[in-house]
């Protein structure tokens, strides 16, 4: 059997998706998350999961914040991108932080079957145009593709830091968050900063930042398929 979780914070779409997935595939099981922190919840109970479908603009993901912090606790675990935005740049970023497809919410049932024969034989998914829209694009300066190989670096407990870092939280309290000890999250962040190339706790956050994208207005967002 496969298992497929759709994680997209509008209950409609999740629905409909839903119901197009098991139509497309029979022998599927889909599991249905609201947030990233539920679509995090999940994966760490259900270790046998296929195939993450993750919207790109819920409101806890903070943009490829939440492929990143997926991709670096489930790394087996494929995740593509499903979202009204299909502008380029958001692709090319996306693919370059180890996105396995990118999967356009217009998307027809064709391109929707195509886009899961796709990613689970393996493979990478984009649509013909959306493939040909990236190949147009101008040569990139290569940061995404260096930021994503050093945050591809740290271990999961590694990149949880980093997340409480970004969010200012002082050593005690990700100490507290994470249920160990101070000592030890200085160890974790002496090895992060080694990893990422940076100098402090600031640039630490600042990287992980970068990869935060401009908000959709709900009417993009909330697109059906």
């Amino acid at each position: 059997m496969i298992h497929i979780l759709i994680a997209d914070d509008h209950p409609l779409f999740r629905a409909a998706l839903a119901q197009a997935v098991k139509a497309l595939e029979a022998d599927t099981e889909v599991l249905e998350a609201g947030s990233l922190a539920s679509a995090q919840a999940v994966l760490d109970a259900r270790p046998g999961i296929d195939l993450v479908l993750l919207d790109l603009h819920m409101p806890d993901s903070h943009g490829l914040m939440g492929l990143a912090t997926l991709r670096a606790a489930h790394p087996a675990v494929a995740v593509a991108m499903i979202s009204a935005d299909d502008e380029p740049e958001t692709v090319r970023r996306a693919m370059a932080y180890g996105a396995a497809g990118y999967i356009p919410k217009r998307s027809d049932g064709d391109q929707l079957h195509a886009a899961l024969r796709t990613l689970l034989d393996g493979g990478e998914y984009l649509p013909d145009d959306l493939a040909d829209r990236l190949g147009a694009l101008p040569a990139s300066d290569d940061d995404d593709d260096r930021t994503a190989a050093r945050l591809a670096q740290l271990t999961p407990q590694q990149f949880k830091v980093l997340t409480l870092v970004a969010e200012g939280r002082l050593n005690k309290q990700i100490a507290d968050v994470l249920g160990i000890s101070e000592r030890t999250v200085k160890a974790h962040l002496s090895a992060l900063f080694e990893k990422l190339d940076v100098r402090n706790r600031t640039q630490a956050g600042v990287l992980l930042k970068s990869l935060q994208l401009r908000d959709l207005v709900p009417a993009q967002r909330d697109a059906p398929a």
